[in-house]
C-alpha cells in the first residue's frame, strides 16, 4: 500500500510539474516569451528565485473593442475567470459597466497599484511586497494589446520573485495555482468581447448601482473613490503605497 500511496503522489506530481510548465505560456510564441515587457524592470537585479508565466490569445476584434474589457479588469468588473474561486461567487461583468472610471496610474486593487499605462495597448500593475506562505513576493502583472489585422492579440505576463521561507517551493505553488487562474481569464475575456462586442448593458443582469455588484474585492481609484467591498484583501495599502511612490497626486488622496 506504501508503494501504491508513493506511486501515486509521484505521478500526481509530475502530473502538476507538467501541467504547470505548459500553462506557464499557454498561447505564447517564442516571441512573446521574451519580448520585454513594461514590467520586467520592476524585478531587475532581484532573488535568485523568480518565476515569469506569459500567456497569449488571439481575438477576433479590433483593439478599441477589446481595450474597454481590460480597462475594467480587477477594477470593479470582477476577473473574468472562475468566479466562485476568485470573485466571491459574484458574477464578473459581461458588458462595459457604465460607472467605472478609465483606469489611471495610482489606481489600487487586490493585485497591487497601476504604475505603468499607455491607454488603448499597455498596463501594468505591481504589488512591491507581500507575505505568502511565509516568503515576501514581489509580483508584476503585464497586460499588452496589439492590433493583428482586424482581430487583436492580447498577452498577459506574470512575473514574481520572492525570498524568505522557501521562495522555490512558494513561487512554485503560485504558478500552479496561477496557471489555472490565468488561462480561464484569458479565455473569459476572449469569449466576452467575441460574444458582446462593446455592449454598455446586459439585460442579463443590469446594473444595480452597486458598486460591489461585480467585484468581490475593493479596488481604489486615483480618485480615491471605491468599489469592491470595502477592506476586502488589501487595495487601501496599495494606494497608500502608490501615494508614497508619487503615482497618485495628494489632490487625489
Amino acid at each position: 500500500m506504501l508503494i501504491i500511496a508513493a506511486a501515486l503522489m509521484v505521478a500526481l506530481a509530475v502530473a502538476a510539474l507538467g501541467f504547470t510548465l505548459w500553462a506557464a505560456r499557454w498561447g505564447a510564441t517564442d516571441y512573446e516569451c521574451l519580448m520585454p515587457m513594461a514590467g520586467d524592470e520592476y524585478l531587475a537585479g532581484g532573488p535568485p528565485a523568480k518565476v515569469v508565466m506569459t500567456r497569449a490569445v488571439t481575438i477576433d476584434a479590433p483593439t478599441e473593442t477589446v481595450w474597454p474589457w481590460l480597462a475594467q479588469l480587477g477594477r470593479g468588473a470582477g476577473w473574468y475567470s472562475y468566479d466562485f474561486l476568485d470573485n466571491g461567487a459574484k458574477l464578473s461583468a459581461n458588458h462595459i459597466v457604465s460607472w467605472i472610471p478609465p483606469p489611471q496610474e495610482g489606481d489600487a486593487a487586490p493585485i497591487g497599484y497601476l504604475r505603468h499605462l499607455v491607454p488603448g495597448s499597455e498596463l501594468t500593475w505591481w504589488m512591491p511586497g507581500t507575505r505568502f506562505l511565509g516568503s515576501l513576493a514581489r509580483i508584476v502583472f503585464d497586460i499588452r494589446l496589439f492590433p493583428r489585422g482586424k482581430r487583436s492579440r492580447l498577452t498577459i505576463r506574470i512575473s514574481g520573485d520572492a525570498v524568505e521561507g522557501v521562495p522555490v517551493l512558494v513561487l512554485a505553488f503560485f504558478q500552479f495555482v496561477d496557471s489555472i487562474m490565468a488561462r480561464r481569464e484569458l479565455l473569459g475575456i476572449q469569449e466576452r468581447v467575441e460574444r458582446h462586442g462593446a455592449r454598455t448593458a446586459n439585460p442579463d443582469h443590469p446594473e444595480t448601482g452597486e458598486r460591489d455588484q461585480y467585484q468581490l474585492y475593493e479596488v481604489i481609484y486615483a480618485s480615491g473613490e471605491r468599489a469592491g467591498t470595502w477592506g476586502k484583501q488589501r487595495a487601501a495599502e496599495w494606494h497608500r503605497v502608490a501615494v508614497e511612490a508619487g503615482g497618485v497626486e495628494r489632490s487625489q488622496r
